[in-house]
């Protein structure tokens, strides 16, 4: 049951509110001035506030004030009989959630209570949500190397430092600016990413900084780049020894002005951002080599970060593989699974060229491949199966090209099936078909299990 505390300094209106709102449900506590409401919200068994503006000593918006110094998710919606534009306007400004004049509508209440806890649900689900995801974009490790990398993202997020992450592809280097914005005074605005190496240099500046409608053949109506978006928040540029020398010009001057002009714009627009920025390549050279201007180079690396290899850490992948673990199983709703020393010793002393990332994808693997509760190390190394021949015998049947894309569709089906072990509904939503198209699809391709199959053919 969700608890209101109403605040004002009348009893009779606090009375009113609590026989509306009872009646609905809802159980009400009061308070007759500032300090008592402060007092409760403190208890923080409060989901919802009813605050009077006018009230003898400290008024609500003061309460507000203070409350919101405290608690920034919890509703607030203030009541008056003398209100006005300007204090309602003040209200929002202070994180009110709305404004209702007295005398108070029933109706009105009702629905304006509920759509504020509504909200507040709904946000609470969202941060839930938040941290599930957070979670399993941690920079993960006990090791000196990752221990010191973790020191250091707490010592500069705080500040507005533009941070250089280097190191190879699949150490963990996006993670590394997440933490930052995660931990920093921007954490509540928006964490905006742009790979520089997968966007062509013709296209590197519209996405950074927008377009005007008809600056450029395609451009039908405006748009708002990646500055403009994580204007208040941080802009996450990786892959950044990538760009193109002109765009490095124009984020150049961005980070010098704090000013960007759309594409075929004539108006500077002012942004407030943070920009952190990756790379896999070697900096240094690329500015030798004229590749890379020197001046931006310098403005990128106030703070550098080079995140090691896994090859440079490899006490911190038993962490690492229950970590993977952990996370596959919980998104799957499979059983946890077991690693064995020796299982695990395997794991440890294997190169991985592709870093965390590929030691992720194994683990992901491993455990939806394993038949049983212990991970099967035979797997790690074992080709797809007939994927060579397989893909060589659709190939090699010839026919129409028609005949060439349903015999193609038909074992990307097949394998989907495989790997979600015919699980209807699951291997409908990875292929992003409905259920019932999925059953016409392997109706008409004559897909079944091969236990299915087994019984057909000694029929």
């Amino acid at each position: 049951m969700n608890t209101i505390l109403v605040v004002d300094d009348e009893k009779s209106v606090r009375e009113s509110i609590k026989l509306i709102l009872e009646y609905e449900g809802y159980s009400i506590h009061f308070a007759e001035n500032g300090p008592q409401a402060l007092a409760k919200v403190q208890g923080g068994d409060t989901h919802l506030v009813l605050l009077d503006v006018k009230m003898a000593g400290m008024d609500g918006l003061e309460v507000l004030q203070k409350i919101r110094e405290k608690n920034q998710e919890l509703p607030v919606v203030m009541i008056s009989g003398h209100g006005t534009i300007e204090t309602a306007v003040e209200a929002t400004k202070l994180g009110a959630f709305d404004f209702l004049p007295k005398p108070l509508d029933r109706d009105k209440l009702i629905i304006t209570v509920r759509n504020a806890l509504d909200r507040a649900r709904l946000t609470q689900e969202y941060r839930s949500l938040q941290e599930r995801v957070e979670g399993r974009l941690q920079l993960l490790g006990e090791s000196a190397k990752i221990r010191e990398i973790l020191a250091l993202i707490a010592r500069v997020a705080s500040t507005d430092a533009r941070v250089l992450i280097t190191g190879e592809n699949g150490t963990g280097k996006e993670l590394v600016a997440r933490a930052i914005h995660r931990q920093s005074k921007r954490a509540d605005k928006q964490f905006v990413e742009v790979n520089c190496a997968a966007i062509p240099a013709e296209l590197i500046e519209s996405e950074l900084f927008g377009h005007e409608k008809g600056s450029f053949t395609g451009a039908t109506a405006q748009r708002i780049g990646k500055f403009e978006q994580a204007n208040g928040g941080t802009l996450f540029l990786d892959e950044i020894g990538d760009m193109s020398l002109n765009a490095q010009a124009k984020v150049l001057r961005a980070l010098e002005e704090g000013k960007i002009e759309r594409v075929g714009g004539t108006k500077l627009i002012s942004v407030d951002v943070r920009v952190l920025a990756a790379t896999n390549k070697n900096i240094e050279a690329a500015v030798k080599n004229g590749l890379f201007r020197e001046d931006l180079y310098h403005r990128l690396k106030v703070i550098p970060i080079h995140v090691p290899s896994l090859r440079e850490h490899r006490e911190d992948i038993p962490v690492l593989v229950r970590a993977f673990i952990d996370d596959v199983c919980a998104r799957n709703g499979m059983a946890g699974r077991i690693v064995s020393p020796e299982a695990m010793k395997k794991l440890e002393m294997r190169d991985w060229p592709g870093n965390v990332r590929e030691l992720r994808n194994a683990i992901e693997r491993l455990v939806i491949l394993s038949p049983g509760l212990e991970v099967d190390m035979n797997l790690l190394d074992a080709p797809a199966a007939g994927s060579s021949g397989e893909f060589e015998d659709i190939l090699g049947k010839g026919g129409t090209f028609q005949e060439f894309k349903e015999r193609a569709e038909a074992a990307f089906i097949k394998r989907q099936l495989d790997r979600h072990r015919w699980n209807i509904s699951k291997t409908a939503e990875a292929l992003d078909i409905q259920r019932s198209h999925l059953y016409t699809k392997m109706k008409r391709y004559g897909l079944m299990k091969e236990e299915e199959e087994a019984r057909d053919v000694g029929k």
